[in-house]
């Protein structure tokens, strides 16, 4: 979008200037009809869609340095397990690896988020780095959504090792992506970078062709 200003310079002549803004646009966006007509309802039902724009802050720190204790403290999310989430899906911080976690928000948060850690830091070692346009976020979810997931990916989902609360980073077909399970149904958030995200959006649609009606 471009938008014309009137702008009067010191001599007096006016001239118009154009300030282009972008528009943001999500890599999935014209794939929502697809995305709804392949819903399955019911029993053995399953759904896919995109929450496209969600704050991802990517944060390193030594696993035992007072850094990362006072940013836990100042968002007030635990620092989680290995493969674990502490927090929800408003807020939550899913562990990556040793000394490695994502800081996944609502939209728009990455600025007021990036404050509150940097802040919290104080200076001492470490890094938190905005990382929201990187990758979009498919939502799957559903009674087949486990048996969905389970077709693309090597990692155990059976409930007794892999449940709410729960992430890991992992292969889906052929490209990495982080999963996170987000409720019991089951339905899980899949980040993925957005230059796979028609692949791998392609890949659980074909997975779930099985459970279509007829």
């Amino acid at each position: 979008m471009t938008v014309l200003h009137r702008v009067e310079s010191e001599s007096g002549v006016a001239a118009d200037t154009a300030t282009v803004t972008a528009e943001r646009h999500s890599p999935l966006e014209h794939r929502v009809a697809e995305f709804e007509r392949s819903a399955v309802h019911g029993p053995r039902g399953v759904r896919l869609a995109e929450e496209p724009f969600l704050t991802q802050l990517d944060l390193r720190m030594p696993p035992s340095g007072t850094a990362l204790r006072a940013v836990s403290e100042e968002l007030g999310l635990p620092v989680p397990a290995a493969n674990r989430v502490s927090g929800d899906e408003r807020q939550g911080l899913l562990w990556l690896g040793p000394d490695e976690w994502l800081l996944v928000a609502e939209e728009g948060r990455a600025r007021e988020l990036l404050g509150v850690v940097r802040s919290a830091q104080q200076g001492e070692a470490g890094s938190a780095v905005d990382v929201s346009a990187n990758r979009t976020t498919l939502r799957l979810s559903g009674p087949m959504a486990r048996e969905v997931l389970e077709k693309v990916c090597s990692v155990d989902l059976h409930p007794r090792a892999f449940s709410t609360g729960h992430c890991a980073q992992t292969l889906l077909g052929r490209t990495i992506a982080v999963l996170w399970q987000v409720g019991r149904e089951p339905e899980y958030r899949v980040l993925v970078r957005c230059s796979f995200a028609n692949y791998l959006a392609d890949l659980l649609l074909d997975a779930m062709a099985e459970f279509l009606p007829g």
